[in-house]
């Protein structure tokens, strides 16, 4: 890395406070909500008084952006690690109200005992108790104002407790105010670096590793933005994904910041006031990510920093135009992601292909790709309108059962972008069809796939959604649909029982969890079965067509007890099956899970 790339500096606390209130480093109040304890405000401010190092505060410049006229646009700084520190010293040391983790406005206040022994705080969160007592100031920051009357304190104070001397209280407030002149380690990065190696700098000083993702750094410089309204498209941006997870949450919205209520945002998000969909819940990656993807027909979250930097990739310089311009297309972009009807109809077509539940989504990536998916194909006119929903129901499920976006998620994202950008939608997906699902695919690959222990496998997930999508009774059951155990009642459970196999001499977690061996069943019969070995419990069930004595289940004929076999993937030989078939039966009824997908692909 080269010198340049960096600059390393002390700044006091004063300064730094002194910066923030002039916006020469950026750090709006919506950039990311307070979520350190407010105990962690009292240990900084101990630690300062102390003389401790508190870490260092990394800043990245933006770059000058050339205007019109030929002037250029200063560029600003934003915080990239640092923002719980200076948010808590803005809130203890000048006394400012703070957004908390629910975006309510709050007060945090530390409480100061100057005359404290070795057995005592001499910091504390402010209550009740230190507003009463005399040996507490109760809010520091008074100290750190201009008209603060130390001489006028210190003899009230020694007053109020006669055992102190002058002296002593005078060197504790003075050792007080010195914190104010304490130093902190600045690392401004130059505009000139890359994301990767921004992100490499920050984990080699960050003593936690934490990492940094792309959406981290695209949100700072759209939270850091005034000129082109970026401070209010990132409070749109937050507040969606809030609402979308707490959708009581508006009324806090309505009461708390008027600003935006009166913005264009706000009747845009509304609806989600009454929303209680589950099934796609982004974070505000997510939903910066889908609304840069459709809109700049790219894949990469870095291009997206570059371009809201006013980044000119063929002149390799920064212009405003390029800026302002990407901000107003990223506006559309949250706009078109937030729309009720959009919306609403692509959750509803994830669901129409069978994954009604939460527990049946194995990949937010995913689902973001199929939702930009959907909103291009909203937006092409070469596209029939009633065929959209087919599309993004194919290309997830053949997203799903590939892993298309599990590994290098952003590259694969990128590519297909700039493929359905060249080649169109619909010859790219009869090429990409042709290519991952072949009959290889059907009759070897995914049967290897499924031999797996993962309950979150994506592709036991789609085995069950594609039993949702053909209205599937579970095992046993007439009426009772797979769909209505997801949702309620049901859970998975071993068709050959844990318990049984263990005793058995199968002891592997991973052999008797083999998700060829669950199954979604009705709790009630699941008891019945307990312990039996599946050629036990499948021959009483038989019998009960002779009897009538409906114990497990409710088929009450063979004719539909061998279909709900088959609809289960269950082989028919199970009847005659003890622990000794068991590797026999997990083959046979990955093949037959397979070639239920296999069906369920071709009728999507």
């Amino acid at each position: 890395m080269k010198a340049e790339s960096y600059n390393v500096s002390n700044l006091s606390v004063n300064s730094l406070l002194g910066a923030i209130e002039s916006k020469d480093i950026a750090i709006p109040e919506i950039q990311r909500p307070f979520v350190w304890k407010r105990s962690q405000v009292r240990d900084l401010i101990d630690s300062l008084y102390n003389g401790y190092p508190t870490g260092y505060i990394i800043v990245w410049k933006n770059p000058d952006a050339k205007l019109k006229n030929g002037e250029s646009s200063q560029g600003k700084k934003i915080i990239i690690d640092g923002q719980q520190r200076i948010t808590a010293l803005t809130a203890a040391i000048s006394g400012q109200e703070i957004i908390d983790e629910n975006y309510d406005t709050v007060s945090i206040k530390i409480a100061f005992n100057p005359m404290a022994r070795e057995d005592e705080e001499r910091f504390a969160v402010q209550d009740s108790s230190h507003l009463k007592s005399p040996k507490w100031l109760p809010d520091i920051s008074v100290a750190f104002k201009r008209d603060f009357d130390s001489f006028g304190f210190i003899t009230k104070y020694c007053a109020e407790n006669p055992d102190v001397s002058t002296s002593d209280i005078n060197a504790a407030v003075i050792q007080l105010q010195s914190i104010s002149n304490r130093q902190i380690g600045v690392i401004e990065l130059a505009h000139q670096l890359s994301i990767d190696e921004v992100t490499e700098i920050f984990i080699r000083i960050n003593s936690e590793g934490k990492k940094l993702n792309q959406s981290d750094f695209a949100m700072s410089k759209i939270a850091a933005d005034e000129k082109h309204g970026g401070n209010m498209l990132r409070k749109a941006i937050d507040y969606f994904c809030h609402l979308a997870i707490k959708p009581e949450f508006y009324s806090k919205i309505e009461s708390k910041d008027p600003e935006f209520m009166a913005s264009e945002y706000a009747s845009k998000i509304k609806w989600l006031k009454d929303n209680n969909e589950a099934i796609y819940d982004p974070d505000y990656g997510d939903m910066l990510r889908v609304s840069f993807m459709h809109k700049f027909k790219r894949g990469k979250m870095a291009d997206l920093v570059s371009l809201l930097s006013g980044r000119d990739f063929e002149a390799k310089d920064f212009k405003e135009e390029i800026a302002s311009e990407s901000f107003e297309k990223l506006k559309d972009g949250v706009f078109n992601f937030s729309n009720e009807y959009s919306f609403t109809r692509f959750v509803l077509a994830i669901k129409s292909a069978g994954f009604i539940s939460p527990k049946l989504i194995n990949s937010q990536m995913t689902l973001n790709f199929a939702y930009t998916l959907y909103l291009l194909l909203s937006k092409d006119e070469k596209i029939d309108k009633n065929k959209i929903n087919q599309y993004v129901m194919k290309w997830y499920v053949l997203s799903v059962l590939t892993g298309r976006y599990i590994s290098s998620p952003e590259s694969a994202m990128d590519s297909d972008m700039r493929q359905i950008a060249s080649k169109g939608f619909e010859v790219f997906f009869r090429e990409t069809e042709a290519a991952v699902l072949s009959d290889a695919f059907w009759d070897i690959g995914l049967v290897q796939n499924l031999e797996t222990s993962s309950i979150n496998s994506p592709y036991f997930s789609a085995f069950i959604a594609s039993q949702i999508y053909a209205g599937a009774n579970s095992l046993f059951m007439n009426g009772t649909k797979v769909s209505d155990l997801i949702n309620t009642m049901g859970d998975v459970h071993h068709i050959f029982p844990k318990d049984y196999l263990k005793k058995s001499g199968v002891t592997e977690r991973s052999k008797y969890n083999q998700v060829a061996n669950y199954i979604y069943l009705d709790t009630q019969v699941n008891i019945l079965i307990g312990n039996k070995a599946p050629g036990e419990y499948f021959s009483m069930i038989e019998n009960q067509f002779e009897t009538g004595n409906l114990k497990y289940g409710n088929i009450s004929n063979r004719d539909d007890y061998i279909s709900n076999l088959d609809t289960n993937c269950i082989p028919h030989s199970i009847i005659n099956m003890d622990a000794g078939n068991f590797e026999e039966f997990l083959f046979e009824r990955r093949k037959l899970i397979a070639q239920k997908i296999k069906k369920y692909w071709e009728s999507l």
